[in-house]
């Protein structure tokens, strides 16, 4: 399992598509620890085009706090699954978080 997070110095970027990078968070799939982590610069922001790229990068889950419906829709149909309305902060903890079943998540307002 690998987890994606939008990130701008260092926690999670409240907009999907206008962050500066992504954390990758590699999880083991019996413990649901994080055993690692990186963070990588994103590409420059064109539509469509940071689902494929994550994809590439073998994303299973994307943790964030506001996303498009066209990124939305292209994540569904390559079966990775979405958390939306995360709060800011470090990555790490926002995994951690998500994978005990805790993250407390709001409602998202990003309607493109």
């Amino acid at each position: 399992m690998r987890i994606a997070v939008p990130v701008t110095d260092h926690v999670l970027h409240p907009h999907f598509g206008h962050c500066a990078g992504f954390a990758l968070l590699d999880v083991d799939p019996t413990s649901r620890a994080v055993v690692s982590s990186t963070e990588v610069v994103a590409p420059e922001h064109q539509p469509g085009l940071l689902p494929r790229w994550l994809k590439e990068r073998g994303v299973t889950t994307v943790i964030a706090g506001n996303m498009g419906v066209k990124a939305r829709i292209i994540f569904q149909k390559n079966a990775i699954e979405v958390c939306l309305g995360a709060p800011s902060g470090p990555p790490l903890e926002i995994a951690r978080e998500y994978l005990a079943g805790t993250l407390v998540t709001s409602e998202t307002t990003c309607h493109h």
